[in-house]
């Protein structure tokens, strides 16, 4: 296992925070870049925002990252910007940038990104247009991997605070995808790598949030970007950066994410891919739809008009207001909710709990 241990916050791009993550910030970070990065502008978004990407180091192993493809997963970017503050202060380290060149697309999904939404301007997912390529931005990424003809595609995006690790109460902080080729699922020998350098990742993982790490459903879909690379024989990852607990910035999860693309690159650095189980990959559990971002228990207690166990699952909903992301409360789910998970738990039966709930915004929804 390749080591990676680094003092994080040294490199951590504190200029950007949060969970609003925007064209604005790239072009900031780009403009500090050394000349030996070749900066990019790739294309063009549906509303006419420039696509930018840096391609950096003369290995022959490449490399293609790209992040929000979502316009609203941000925190992979945020890593980006940080391993690339590490490699920059630490240029021999594993000699990634003497065996790897890397092309990097901060933010696929411009308009996206500028709105805070999952879509883009014309609000199709691109994610589900890698066949078609109907949108510029589709088009830019294909173009962009024909051209460079990557070894490797980290795919990063971000996920919702509802998954959680297998059927345990654990939130799934990063989980991962060897996406398949086929929708039999057969281990490809492009897939079978996917899967070592995953495994890879999870060895380090596990010591720095051990049981948060999830495997994403491979259900077979030609129209997702990984699954159409993967047709192409191109190793491809999916990362999802999730929730760690009271860490609604994704601050906490871009450290862990900085860390597992660390140890990818080195990985490949290393030539260390092969020294991985692919069977590995398959220990980690898959992912689950068990948490709610606030679970309030026994409601029955302070609503005598029903004997029935009532419980009450509360999601946040991301807003954007004045350039900031504020997380507004919506009942979920009403019902007897035993089996699932809060991030945050009120038990209506312990007069505490009952105490502090009363002082929350949303008490005035559940008591009615």
């Amino acid at each position: 296992m390749p080591n990676t241990h680094v003092d994080y916050p040294t490199f951590k791009e504190n200029s950007v925070q949060g969970r609003y993550v925007t064209n604005a910030e790239v072009l900031s970070f780009l403009e500090k870049l050394p000349v030996d990065f070749i900066r990019e502008t790739i294309g063009y978004s549906v509303e006419g925002r420039p696509i930018k990407s840096v391609t950096w180091g003369k290995g022959t192993t490449k490399v293609l990252l790209w992040s929000q493809m979502h316009g609203n997963e941000s925190t992979t970017t945020k890593a980006l910007f940080d391993i690339i503050n590490l490699l920059q202060a630490q240029s021999d380290i594993s000699n990634i940038l003497g065996q790897c060149t890397l092309k990097i697309i901060f933010i696929l999904n411009p308009d996206g990104a500028e709105v805070y939404t999952r879509v883009n301007a014309n609000a199709i997912d691109l994610n589900r247009d890698a066949q078609k390529r109907s949108q510029p931005e589709s088009k830019v990424l294909r173009k962009t991997y024909d051209e460079f003809k990557p070894d490797f595609c980290l795919n990063l995006h971000g996920q919702r605070t509802i998954f959680n690790v297998g059927f345990t109460s654990k939130p799934a902080t990063v989980s991962f995808l060897a996406p398949a080729s086929n929708i039999e699922r057969n281990i490809s020998p492009s897939r079978e790598l996917s899967m070592q350098l995953i495994v890879a990742m999870n060895e380090v993982l596990q010591k720095l949030i051990p049981g948060q790490v999830g495997r994403y459903d491979d259900a077979f879909n030609e129209n997702c970007v990984g699954d159409a690379f993967q047709m192409l024989n191109t190793p491809t990852v999916l990362f999802e950066a999730g929730h760690y607990p009271g860490d609604y910035k994704r601050e906490r999860t871009r450290e862990f994410i900085f860390y597992a693309l660390l140890t990818a690159l080195k990985t490949l650095a290393l030539d260390q891919v092969s020294n991985f189980d692919s069977k590995d990959y398959f220990t980690i559990p898959e992912n689950n739809k068990l948490f709610f971002d606030v679970l309030i228990k026994n409601v029955q207690e302070v609503d005598k008009s029903t004997e029935k166990v009532r419980d009450v699952g509360i999601l946040f909903v991301e807003t954007l207001r004045n350039g900031e992301i504020e997380f507004v409360p919506k009942v979920a789910e009403i019902g007897n909710l035993k089996g699932f998970h809060g991030h945050k738990t009120y038990d209506c039966t312990i007069e505490e709990d009952l105490i502090e709930l009363k002082k929350q915004p949303y008490w005035d929804n559940i008591n009615t």
